[in-house]
């Protein structure tokens, strides 16, 4: 094996001067170029994602009797029945569809809690 060519690029890079910590600050370093390039992936993409996540599961962890929620699936209706993992849904009069909490969409308007007429 020949590793020559190797051996003189570990020479360029020793008299260069930029060896140790000070070399990975060099803007034209492959090693800095990728680092910045994983930070702004990752707060351009992974942290709001993970925040919409963390807020989606918070708002199923929220929902009440009464609120009015979309599906993924596009049904819009009033929550008229809750289990842990079962939603009761009235999307007409007298029309009532169970789906998964997890098939929740979005919240449209939080249920008003008044008084039930007599």
């Amino acid at each position: 094996m020949n590793f020559t060519g190797l051996a003189y690029a570990a020479d360029a890079f020793a008299q260069d001067g930029a060896g140790g910590v000070a070399g990975l600050f060099n803007f034209g370093n492959p090693m800095f170029l990728m680092v910045a390039m994983l930070a702004i992936f990752y707060f351009l993409l992974i942290r709001p994602q993970q925040k919409k996540a963390k807020e989606h599961k918070q708002m199923l962890a929220n929902l009440q009797k009464g609120d009015t929620i979309f599906t993924s699936g596009g049904l819009r209706g009033r929550i008229t029945g809750l289990d842990e993992n079962v939603l009761t849904i009235e999307i007409a009069d007298k029309v009532r569809v169970k789906l998964n909490r997890n098939a929740v969409g979005g919240l449209i308007s939080k249920g008003e809690s008044a008084p039930e007429k007599e």
